[in-house]
């Protein structure tokens, strides 16, 4: 890639294969090496990893007919290349990885995502050199604890527009956003943004669903072609609530949403209300499903109920903590902050604040409407 230095920095907006330019590198050097070596690739959580890294390597090795399936030992998550040079993928959250034995190279894969402390136990142990990738989203320890502090550092800034794969219409989809200042600085220019504007914070992240927590609601968005379906978990626990991603995936039809739903523990879902018609189509395959109730400034009323919940997130919730990192009042071409959230990253967001919208107090004034949404209850 051109990077000589010890720790190599790639900052960079949405489309701009920072990731991907990167493995390709480091599957080049290990394919290329005379003395085997060991490369790990490291990010938060293993679900991250698998969504993530795993996969883009293993269709980089299989698009370029590189894998062998014998080299690829599934348990470990370690591939073997013809050279002896080992790639190895584990996640902070082992702290006997990050601590363990040392490597020759290291990827630190949305690097904003993992502490200080994590980066400084895995750089001591590694030999030659170190990439770190992010979405500058906002300053973290890479900007207070590293830039200013070490001269063995390369800093390099990517953009869609370096990436010359990219198709015209993922370009235009990128550039239709450029009137959104904030959204635009960080994903289309890729410079730091400001952490002021983001709707959602403190959210704890945890390991996994306590035993004594209670299933209560689902909350589902619809997509299909561009955007994906969401479809959250809502437990309660300890006087908080949970959430659990259990599906987000474009192209998915109302039968597989419904085949999704029925493979899980039944409890009452809550959908869009303007997909009336999926609604009623997807209960007719037995789910029990309801629209969530609008009203004048629901959003931001339901955004608001939200945020004044105790809330923690599965770690294998790898796409609602993204979106959760991700969601910001939205900006007009001067920087003012607007009533309304950024587009994009309000997928997840949507089917909790669907969820939560039937443990907000609803003010319906005609009775029609009182008696039909009463109804609606009773049916579950």
């Amino acid at each position: 890639m051109g990077m000589k230095s010890r720790l190599r920095v790639v900052q960079g907006g949405t489309s701009a294969s920072k990731t991907v330019s990167i493995i390709l590198y480091l599957i080049h050097l290990a394919q290329s090496d005379k003395t085997p070596t060991l490369t790990s690739i490291v990010s938060e959580s293993f679900p991250h990893l698998k969504r993530g890294s795993i996969r883009d390597f293993l269709l980089i090795m299989q698009t370029h007919n590189y894998f062998n399936d014998d080299k690829w030992n599934k348990s470990d998550y370690t591939y073997t290349f013809e050279t002896g040079s080992k790639i190895e993928f584990f996640s902070v959250d082992q702290p006997g990885k990050v601590r363990g034995p040392r490597r020759d190279r290291l990827f630190i894969n949305e690097a904003n995502n993992i502490s200080y402390d994590a980066f400084d136990q895995l750089e001591v142990r590694t030999k030659e050199f170190v990439f770190l990738d992010f979405n500058p989203v906002s300053e973290f320890w890479l900007f207070t604890e590293v830039k200013e502090k070490r001269n063995d550092l390369e800093w390099l800034i990517l953009t869609y527009k370096d990436n010359e794969a990219l198709g015209p219409e993922i370009i235009a989809s990128i550039e239709q956003r450029k009137g959104n200042a904030r959204w635009w600085r960080v994903y289309g220019e890729g410079r730091v943004g400001e952490t002021e504007g983001r709707i959602y914070t403190e959210w704890a992240i945890i390991d996994d669903i306590p035993h004594e927590a209670r299933l209560d609601r689902r909350g589902m968005d619809f997509g299909f072609s561009t955007d994906p379906s969401a479809i959250v978990d809502v437990y309660k626990y300890n006087g908080g609530y949970i959430l659990d991603e259990v599906a987000f995936q474009t192209g998915l039809l109302n039968r597989q949403i419904a085949d999704i739903l029925l493979a899980q523990p039944n409890v009452l879902t809550i959908a869009d209300s303007a997909e009336p018609k999926s609604i009623e189509e997807i209960r007719l395959y037995g789910i029990n499903i309801i629209a969530c109730v609008k009203g004048g400034d629901s959003v931001r009323q339901g955004i608001q109920f939200v945020q004044d919940q105790r809330i923690s997130v599965t770690k294998r919730s790898v796409n609602l903590i993204k979106e959760y990192r991700n969601y910001f009042w939205r900006t007009d071409k001067n920087g003012k902050q607007l009533n309304e959230p950024e587009p994009g990253f309000d997928h997840c967001n949507d089917a909790i604040r669907y969820a939560f919208s039937s443990y907000r107090p609803i003010r319906i004034k005609r009775p029609t409407q009182i008696r039909s949404y009463a109804n609606t209850l009773l049916k579950t």
